[in-house]
Order: structure tokens, then C-alpha cells, then sequence
């Protein structure tokens, strides 16, 4: 590991967007932030401090912090002199922002990505998306309650396979 004292400081936004790619979700580590969409934007400034603008998947989301955390130590140990991590709730966070390398890790790790884009016609009627299984991918599956093991996920089972996952609700 590099520390603060021996590395070359992140010059420019590719340079600290490159180094924010190996912070994880602390609630889904398979996933990086900049895979969620909660990355909005970085900045370096003349002196060399950096701020990083960051959309939480909601406004009560209890892993901002330790999303914060992360961000801040990762730009420190990669020699950044200061760092400002900034929330902005306007424009909303979506699952629209999800990267498609995003959503396939999801699957890939137990947990359906989103169906459909957010504000989509059946969100608008109140229809539950055809969502497919992680493990079997039968899209013969029903909704068993509408939270999972987070907020912004619902919980389903199978009905081919018998097995229970998340499903991370198009929101």
C-alpha cells in the first residue's frame, strides 16, 4: 500500500474518477460507487485539493458516511492534499444511473438489478416489474414483500428454483 507521503497526488478529475473505480458500496461491496451512479463529479483545484460531488441512492441512505469515509481516505492515501466530499440531493439519484457493467455484477452476486427505466409506466400504475432470478434466471418469480434487506431493495422467490434474493427496485 502507497501512503499519503509517497504518492504523486491526483492532478485532474480522470486522474481522481480513476481512484474512486476501487471504492466499493459498503452495503453491496461487488459494486463501486461510480457502478451505483452516486459519483456526480470531481474536481482538483490549483493547490491540489480535491472535491468529489456524490448523489446518495436516497436521502436517508445510512451508508453515505461511510461512503465518505472511503472517498476521503482513498484520494488521502493516494497523496491528495485535502478533500471535500460534497452531497447534492437535486437532481434525485435513479437507478437509470447504474453502469450496465453495474447491473450485471448485481446478478452476478445474488441480487436482480432493475427492471425498466425509473417513472416508467408501470411505476406510474403500481404493476410489479417481471423480474428474473439471479440464480436460475426463470422470470417465473413473485414479489414477497416489497422491502428487502435495504430499503431500495424488494424481496422475491423463485418459483422455478425455490430460492429468495433481493431485487434492487427501479427507483
Amino acid at each position: 500500500m502507497v501512503s499519503a507521503t509517497q504518492a504523486s497526488p491526483p492532478q485532474d478529475r480522470e486522474a481522481v474518477l480513476t481512484l474512486l473505480e476501487e471504492v466499493t458500496d459498503p452495503e453491496i461491496p461487488v459494486l463501486t460507487l461510480g457502478d451505483l451512479g452516486v459519483i456526480r463529479d470531481a474536481a482538483v483545484d490549483p493547490e491540489g485539493a480535491v472535491t468529489v460531488t456524490i448523489t446518495p441512492t436516497y436521502s436517508g441512505c445510512p451508508a453515505m458516511t461511510t461512503m465518505e469515509i472511503d472517498i476521503r481516505d482513498r484520494l488521502m492515501r493516494a497523496g491528495a492534499r485535502a478533500v471535500t466530499v460534497k452531497t447534492v440531493l437535486s437532481p434525485a439519484w435513479t437507478t437509470d444511473w447504474m453502469t450496465p457493467s453495474g447491473r450485471e455484477k448485481l446478478e452476478a452476486y445474488g441480487i436482480a438489478p432493475p427492471v425498466g427505466k425509473a417513472g416508467g409506466r408501470a411505476s406510474l400504475f403500481g404493476e410489479d416489474p417481471t423480474v428474473r432470478c439471479p440464480q436460475c434466471k426463470s422470470e417465473e418469480t413473485q414479489k414477497v414483500s416489497e422491502f428487502g434487506s435495504t430499503a431500495c431493495k424488494a424481496h422475491y422467490r423463485c418459483k422455478s428454483c425455490g430460492e429468495p434474493f433481493d431485487y434492487f427496485k427501479c427507483i
